[in-house]
């Protein structure tokens, strides 16, 4: 008997810690193919406390990102575990950069649309320059910890590793 499933595939755009290879790789064990694309309607956000941002419907702004493309049904779901509970999965259009296309994806909006820890705009070339190394090293414990769950022991979500990473990395740098 053939196995006639059928194994949906993904697009997922990306636009904050997600654009950078390092922490895809670590997340899902390699980097899928990929595509520059464009989100109109959006702003991507900074987050008081946090060095990842935040995107949210704004009129006339657009959030630049890239889509990753065949997004396993696993993957999709060690995204949405990463993502955690401040982060909603949705549905939006993109248009691609090199063909103008537009392509059905799934996004990551920010939860609370009455934050007020949001402010400015977020730079993934900043980002990249100051806080990469570190986020790297907090997604690697964070999928450490997942792959080490057990019925006893429950792991972490992601907003507390990312948390107890900082506060440890704070805690060296204040010695």
């Amino acid at each position: 008997m053939t196995n006639s499933v059928v194994r949906a595939r993904h697009d997922v755009f990306v636009y904050g810690s997600l654009l950078a290879d390092e922490v895809v790789r670590v997340l899902l064990n390699r980097v899928p193919s990929s595509t520059p694309a464009t989100l109109h309607g959006y702003h991507r956000f900074k987050i008081i406390g946090r060095v990842y941002p935040a995107i949210l419907p704004v009129e006339n702004k657009k959030v630049t990102g890239r889509v990753l493309h065949e997004i396993t049904g696993v993957e999709l779901d060690i995204l949405d575990e990463f993502e955690d509970v401040e982060y909603n999965r949705s549905d939006a259009e993109v248009v691609l950069m090199d063909t103008s296309e537009k392509l059905q994806v799934h996004t990551y909006v920010w939860s609370d649309r009455n934050d007020p820890n949001l402010y400015g705009e977020w730079d993934f070339e900043e980002w990249k320059q100051v806080h990469m190394n570190d986020f790297v090293k907090m997604t690697d414990a964070f999928m450490r910890e997942s792959e080490q769950e057990s019925e006893l022991q429950e792991s972490k979500t992601r907003v507390q590793t990312y948390e107890s990473f900082y506060k440890q990395e704070n805690d060296k740098q204040s010695s």
